[in-house]
């Protein structure tokens, strides 16, 4: 698992890989990642937006952004969280993932909120001594 704290919000991702989704042979490889957000701070707030940025394993890098997360703009007041599971191919066998979330706090403030980079790795990659 990989967790990051940005203004008392924790992020928390666990990366798993989907082999029953991956296609090898075709050079397609599917991961689902799952989030936690959790405000540890004592005002409430909302996600607004996501923006990731996924590199694959040549280095390729591939911009997303948009309002919410699985179609929703959760509030968290102090002590609460959301969760949810969410997924991404690449045409190589490892890779890895950073990004942020646009927050809004109740008085109207706007704040990033990062996510930590975590890998993608799969069974399929082999393993290289640097």
């Amino acid at each position: 698992m990989y967790q990051r704290v940005t203004r008392d919000i924790a992020v928390t991702v666990e990366p798993s890989f989907l082999d029953e989704q991956s296609h090898p042979e075709k050079g397609q490889f599917a991961w689902a990642y799952h989030i936690r957000i959790e405000n540890r701070g004592m005002e409430t707030v909302q996600l607004l937006t996501r923006h990731w940025r996924i590199t694959d394993g040549r280095g390729e890098i591939h911009e997303v952004e948009g309002d919410g997360v699985v179609g929703e703009q959760p509030v968290l007041g102090p002590g609460g969280r959301f969760e949810y599971t969410s997924g991404t191919p690449l045409a190589t066998p490892t890779g890895f993932m950073v990004g942020s979330y646009g927050m809004e706090t109740e008085a109207g403030e706007l704040f990033r909120v990062e996510i930590p980079a975590f890998s993608l790795d799969s069974p399929y990659q082999k393993a290289a001594i640097n």
